[in-house]
């Protein structure tokens, strides 16, 4: 009989799902310097195609000829095809390795950016930043599963706190940078920019990332298997409970990216300055709670009671917010909405490297399908939250706190409901009617 796998929480220094005829997950092999900043730096590629075209969409409008609303179209394609692309790459990283999908992606995306740069219809850079997007899921979803197959336990922990480092300045020096370009040249020079990025990371994944998924732990089925093996992973309760808890938490995230702009500067009549100094200032939250995650709680404290108080960070932040939007507490400054923003971004740092460290402790099996459910979820949720922070107008900053709130309970009931956390140690090995 096959084992699917135990639909209870696993201890976090033993996999759940073993998998069909997978062999355990190599021992754990350290990476050097050179190697983690190339995986940072694939998972920073993501926000920085996204936000450093951001201050060129005026340019980019009146260049092309095209209403905003079609420009618009431009960043909602990139977005799905980051989305659709990780379910693509990712179970074909498991069939055949990780570097030749990876490289195959990176080279796509660097000749769908650089054409992004010489587009002249809207139509064409509409279907270029899809490809984009397509193409650079590649670096998204396989440098996590290149982090599973190198670490496990609190190593991996460690790590995905360290690539947060990285790729937790992304969005915040990429909009500084994309006007910075704008300073010297035109939209075509943020995407000419972004060629050259591509190329570098696809030169140093080429010369410094080996191939770390052995073939004897590669998958040689077609669309099928992949089908049942992400039905299998979808039906592990615990895998599922931590991709719900960090899949809406990051959606909380995407309604404060997406509100924040107008909160700060429409509602509380800060400057443009004030904005980028309080976005930097809630991005340095989010890593200087992701380090201390990694190098002072990971250890000491179990995975799971860590997540589980991020998740009760953010939403408190997200009540304290709600309130305060909606006059309950009276009238509130901007301090008081900076501070529960800050809290709100903290907790995104406990949350996000431990439920994602979690969730692939289920699956050294399939590393790149479990990393593609992860990545596209986090996308699809965070692309539904986003326009619902605006359904009341630019003048309230009650949606933006109730979709945030709405987020957090949503992602403490899939974690609480669905890992039972309480039963890890208990529960750590599956009964005999589980294994058949």
């Amino acid at each position: 009989m096959t084992e699917p796998g135990p639909s209870t929480a696993e201890s976090q220094d033993s996999p759940a799902i073993a998998g069909r005829g997978a062999a355990a997950p190599a021992a754990p092999r350290r990476t050097g310097l050179l190697v983690t900043l190339v995986l940072g730096g694939l998972t920073a590629l993501a926000p920085l195609s996204m936000d450093m075209y951001l201050p060129a969409l005026p340019q980019v409008t009146a260049a092309l000829h095209s209403p905003a609303a079609t420009i618009q179209l431009t960043l909602t394609t990139c977005l799905a095809g980051m989305a659709l692309g990780q379910m693509i790459v990712g179970p074909m990283s498991d069939k055949w390795g990780r570097r030749r999908p990876l490289l195959a992606g990176m080279v796509i995306y660097v000749l769908a950016t650089a054409l992004c740069a010489v587009a002249t219809d809207v139509a064409f850079l509409i279907a270029f930043r899809l490809l984009q997007g397509l193409s650079g899921a590649a670096g998204i979803v396989i440098a996590r599963a290149v982090v599973r197959d190198l670490y496990d336990g609190d190593a991996m922990a460690r790590f995905f706190s360290t690539l947060m480092l990285i790729s937790g300045v992304a969005p915040v020096v990429a909009p500084l940078i994309g006007g910075q370009i704008l300073q010297i040249t035109d939209w075509r020079g943020v995407f000419v920019v972004l060629t050259a990025v591509g190329a570098a990371l696809t030169l140093l994944v080429w010369r410094t990332l080996p191939e770390t998924l052995a073939p004897e732990r590669r998958h040689p089925g077609g669309l099928g298997q992949t089908l049942r093996t992400m039905r299998d992973l979808l039906a592990d309760r615990g895998f599922a409970g931590y991709l719900l808890a960090g899949a809406f938490a990051f959606a909380a995230l995407f309604a404060y990216i997406s509100a924040s702009p107008f909160v700060i500067q429409e509602i509380y009549g800060a400057s443009p300055q004030t904005f980028s100094l309080l976005f930097g200032l809630n991005s340095v939250g989010l890593v200087l709670a992701g380090q201390i995650n990694g190098k002072v709680l990971v250890g000491r404290v179990s995975m799971e009671k860590v997540l589980g108080c991020g998740l009760v960070l953010i939403a408190l932040a997200a009540s304290g917010l709600l309130l305060m939007s909606a006059g309950v507490l009276g009238t509130v400054g901007l301090a008081p909405m900076a501070a529960g923003l800050f809290v709100l971004m903290a907790g995104m740092g406990l949350v996000l490297p431990n439920a994602n460290t979690l969730a692939l402790l289920r699956t050294p099996h399939a590393a790149g399908s479990a990393s593609a459910l992860l990545g596209t979820s986090t996308f699809l949720l965070g692309s539904v939250a986003s326009p619902l922070v605006g359904v009341a107008g630019e003048h309230t900053a009650v949606p933006m706190a109730l979709v945030q709130l709405v987020c957090a309970v949503l992602a403490l009931v899939g974690f609480l409901g669905m890992c039972r956390p309480w039963q890890r140690r208990k529960e750590s090995t599956p009964t005999e009617g589980e294994r058949t």
